[in-house]
Formats: structure tokens, sequence, C-alpha cells
């Protein structure tokens, strides 16, 4: 018996009456010890791992536009674009929708830089979510974004699905301010002008940070509510921490814990209706209507019935009011 048929007798013999073991080969007269499998096993995972490694690598090489991840090789975005809730109903939902159909739409990462085999999201932060709580790989496009290319497509992607609510979009645009993004990065983002970024972003840093994230996306309200509601809060003093810190209203939808702030800072006091009189011409003529209100009057003159004379009244606003600080002088009234 030569010396490798000895070797194989020791290690490889099947025990009498023994099953052959799957996987193996089929010699009837080989097995594998406890030793020799744990080896092969352990040889096998290596193998596997680095055939998977070598997937990955092949697929990024030649360009294939999707592929499966691992959740928890993905990072998340550098500037968040919405308002984390306690209770999302939608999150739930699509949970449940990629449990019983799988993954439909796949996310969008980019490759770590400084850590290779580790990528970053752009879009599908929820899908993202999602999968990781199922346990399952997510399918991705992976693409090389700069900075800038990323958060353009975090935010069309999200715009394209109708998915940010007005105040989500102002933070989002307040924060890629803050991180150092120029506007015409932010517009091309958020797919606006620049008045309309001027106003999402003054609206953004006029509310504070916590009642927003108390409030929620509330994608009910709009522009004018929300720009209402920062006018309130400019004008009041109102403390809203119990509000916000009650169990009740943090029990409510976010619409609904929106309209309690809102009814909470107080209704915009009625303005005082102007007070008219007319002042008639010698010939009774009704010749200029003046108006009045807390903080201003108004002369309007009919230049049909006494043509000429606002010109003249404006040439003489100068050398009325000397006299008119005068007689108020003499009265005691300065």
């Amino acid at each position: 018996m030569s010396r490798k048929d000895t070797v194989n007798t020791l290690f490889m013999r099947r025990p009498e009456g023994s099953a052959p073991v799957a996987g193996v080969e089929k010699s009837p007269d080989r097995v594998r010890t406890g030793a020799i499998s744990a080896m092969g096993a352990s040889l096998q995972e290596m193998t596997e791992g680095a055939r998977s490694a070598a997937k990955l690598q092949e697929q990024l090489a030649s360009g294939s536009t999707v592929i499966d991840l691992d959740p928890s090789q993905i990072d998340s975005s550098s500037v968040s674009d919405r308002i984390s809730i306690a209770v999302d109903p939608g999150f739930e939902a699509l949970v449940e929708s990629i449990r019983e159909n799988g993954q439909q739409v796949p996310i969008l990462v980019r490759p770590q830089a400084t850590a290779p085999g580790r990528f970053q999201v752009a879009y599908g932060r929820r899908r993202l979510r999602a999968a990781a709580k199922l346990g399952k790989t997510v399918r991705a496009i992976v693409q090389t974004l700069t900075d800038n290319e990323l958060v353009i497509a975090q935010g069309k992607e999200n715009l394209d699905r109708q998915d940010l609510s007005y105040i989500e979009k102002a933070q989002f645009a307040r924060r890629l301010e803050d991180g150092g993004y120029d506007r015409t990065t932010i517009m091309a983002a958020l797919s606006t002008d620049k008045a309309d970024l001027s106003r999402y972003i003054s609206i953004a840093r006029s509310i504070p940070e916590y009642l927003v994230q108390a409030i929620g996306p509330a994608p009910k309200a709009g522009r004018a509510r929300w720009a209402a509601l920062a006018d309130r809060l400019e004008r009041k003093q109102n403390t809203l921490d119990a509000l916000i810190a009650d169990v009740e209203f943090l029990a409510t939808d976010s619409d609904t814990r929106f309209s309690r702030v809102f009814e909470m800072l107080g209704a915009e006091p009625a303005k005082r209706k102007p007070k008219a009189q007319e002042w008639k011409n010698p010939q009774g003529k009704k010749a200029a209507r003046i108006e009045r209100d807390d903080v201003q009057t108004r002369i309007v003159f009919d230049e049909r019935q006494v043509p000429e004379f606002g010109s003249y009244l404006a040439d003489r606003l100068d050398d009325l009011y000397v006299e008119f600080t005068a007689s108020r002088k003499r009265d005691g009234r300065y």
C-alpha cells in the first residue's frame, strides 16, 4: 500500500454500515473525520467569502447598475432631509410591502472613498431601514458621486416622489446651507428658484429645531401656514414647553400637533379699521379722502376737483410742520 493510500485509509475510511455524507465524493469507502470536516467547512466559508467579494468587485467594475448589499455596509447621508418621528405608519406599511413583495425600487449609494467596502446612501433611507429590520439585503444602484451630486440626487429623488413636506424641504435647505453648500447646489437639490429658496431658509431659521421636531412633518401645512406660525412665534412669548411635552399632544398625528401649536400661539390681532373722513372744497365737492389707523394717515386728493393742490401741499410740508411744532410748543405739548 502506498503512503497516500495509508493516509486515506486512516482519515477517510467510512465506518461499516454508515451512509455516505452529502456533498462528499461518492466513494463508498471514503468519509471525512470531524477534524477534516471542520477544516473543510472553514476553507469553504473562506472561499465563499472571497467569491462574494470578487463578485461584488466584478459587478462594480462592469458598471452593473443594481447590486445587493448588506445594510450594515451602508452609512447614512451627511445631511438629513427628513424629520424623524416616533410613530411612522408609512414605514411599517413599507416593511410589510417589502416582506410580501420584495424591494421594488433600488436605493442609490456611493462608494466610501476612505473606507473600501463601505457605501453612503444618497436616497432610499426608509427602504434601507426596512431591509435592515427584515434582515434582508438591499438592492442598490452604486454610483461614484461628489458631495454636491449626492445631495442633489437626494433632494431630487424625494421631490420626484413627493415625499417631503414643506417644512422638511425648508429644514433640508437650511441644513445644506449650514453644511457649506452654495445656493446654486441647494436650488438644484430642491428644484427651486432663488426667491423660494430664500423663503425656505428664512422660515427654517425662524422656527426652533426643537419645535419642528415636536410637531413633525405636518404634510398638510404648506408655506403660508408655516410662515404664519413663524410670525406668531416672533410676536408671542407663549411658552410651548408644557404643550409639546404633554402625552396627549405626542399621541396625536403631526398635522394635529401643528394646529395645536398654531392655536396656542394665538390668532393675529385684528387691525383697527381705518377711520375715514372727507374734505370738501369751497364749492361743496368731495375733494379729498382722509384715512387714519394706528400707524399712518393717508390723504387722497381728487385731482378733478382740486387740480395741483396735492402738489402744492407736498411742497409746503416743511413749512407746515414748523408751524405745527411751534403751535404745540405754545400749547405746552412739547
